[in-house]
């Protein structure tokens, strides 16, 4: 019995050590099928095989077509921010170069401009009407700058524009004007036959760089055609920084014109009116009789400024104005420029219109005077007749050679019945 049970041990024993072999390949093999990486470790790195299965390269290839796209619309959409951001930046630049023009008129009017303010005692309360000048740009012009830095006083000079066709009452015009002693005045000619004719007299003249547009005008064109050039030439002049007295070469100075002058306005203007009601306005009245109780209607008038004299002053409005009356003479080539000229300064804002802001002045009918007044008013009065005005503009008469000379005549050298072979108006 002992012997058979020791032989069953070791048998037993024997058995053990191959079932424990299998045990621990077979645990081997799962834990290498299941768990190749790490039983302890949580992450499994990333594979590092080079092939991909044909599903992984379309999802791939759909993947990059997708980022392509998303990327082309990320484009577009870049490129319209740029473009509006450019668009920003030129309105910002020009707001900029606006706000530096007005720099002087903020400071000037902080508390208007600024904070609302308290109304002070009745009749006490002043608007503004005195705009703030531009800064002078001299790369407008650099020669005309030049020619104006020996030629304007105080920033102001008297200009004209002739051709050929005017040649006779130019002379007329610049020989008054060294008489009183004025010595800001400039001829801008506008043919080579005029430029060498103020040289030879030593008269300030300037002749403007080749502009077909202009020249081909400036060397045929008659007084309107001539007169409507001014607002396009003379936007050079307010753009460096100068207040230009605008003459017709049809005028007779007696005065200096620039001891006459407010300088509070943006334009001002001798006018076509001969009395105080229709040189400085009036209340006229319209009768309707077909409509019965209210058959009168009140209207408003004031006689026009003379587009052939006036002052005007290099402001914001001014240049507007410029460019206004300038824009509708070249779309509109048969209109008067003094009614063009006029329209732009009364005409308030309506719908599909908007008025200019520009503060305007009437200079005194007496001082700066038309042919009108004086030859149907003050030379038939023996006082009157006695004052001395500032200009006399022949505007109301062709013949205005031989006005010219009688009233230098009669003012100048006293003698009294130079005017009086000429009839009030004309005789054609």
């Amino acid at each position: 019995m002992t012997g058979r049970r020791g032989r069953q041990s070791k048998s037993l024993h024997r058995t053990r050590i191959p079932v424990a072999i299998a045990v621990g390949v077979f645990l081997g093999c799962f834990f290498a099928f299941f768990f190749p990486y790490s039983v302890l470790s949580p992450t499994k790195p990333p594979r590092t095989t080079s092939k991909s299965t044909p599903l992984q390269v379309v999802s791939t290839i759909c993947e990059s077509s997708e980022q392509l796209n998303q990327l082309k619309s990320q484009l577009v959409a870049a490129m319209e921010k740029n473009v509006e951001l450019k668009i920003q930046a030129s309105e910002l630049t020009e707001k900029l170069r606006l706000a530096e023009q007005g720099k002087d008129h903020a400071r000037n009017q902080v508390l208007v401009l600024g904070a609302q303010q308290k109304v002070g005692p009745f009749g006490t309360v002043k608007g503004s009407r005195t705009n703030p000048t531009v800064i002078p740009d001299k790369s407008v012009n650099p020669r005309l700058a030049k020619v104006l830095e020996r030629v304007a006083v105080g920033r102001e000079v008297i200009v004209a524009l002739a051709n050929l066709n005017v040649k006779d009452t130019l002379e007329v015009w610049f020989n008054s004007i060294k008489r009183v002693g004025i010595l800001n005045y400039l001829v801008v000619a506008l043919d080579d036959e005029i430029f060498k004719f103020c040289e030879s007299y030593d008269v300030p003249v300037y002749k403007r760089d080749p502009d077909e547009g202009i020249d081909s005008i400036a060397r045929t064109g008659g007084n309107h055609a001539v007169s409507g050039l001014k607002f396009c030439i003379l936007r050079e002049f307010l753009q460096l920084g100068y207040s230009v007295l605008l003459s017709d070469v049809d005028i007779v100075y007696f005065q200096n014109p620039f001891d006459h002058l407010y300088r509070d306005s943006d334009v001002e203007a001798l006018t076509d009116g001969h009395d105080n009601m229709t040189a400085y306005g009036f209340d006229d009245v319209f009768d309707e009789p077909a409509m019965g109780w209210a058959r009168y209607a009140h209207t408003m008038r004031v006689w026009v400024y003379n587009s052939g004299f006036f002052y005007i002053r290099p402001t914001l409005p001014s240049f507007e104005l410029l460019d206004r009356v300038a824009g509708r003479l070249s779309r509109e080539p048969t209109s008067w420029d003094q009614a063009v000229f006029n329209e732009e300064l009364f005409f308030p804002s309506h719908p599909g219109y908007d008025g200019l802001l520009v503060s305007r002045r009437t200079l005194d009918f007496y001082l700066f005077m038309n042919s009108k007044v004086l030859f149907k008013t003050v030379r038939k009065n023996a006082r009157m007749s006695m004052f001395k005005p500032v200009i006399i503009h022949v505007n109301y008469h062709p013949d205005k050679l031989p006005r010219m000379l009688a009233i230098l005549e009669f003012y100048v050298n006293g003698k009294q019945d130079a005017l009086e072979s000429f009839p009030d108006g004309s005789d054609f």
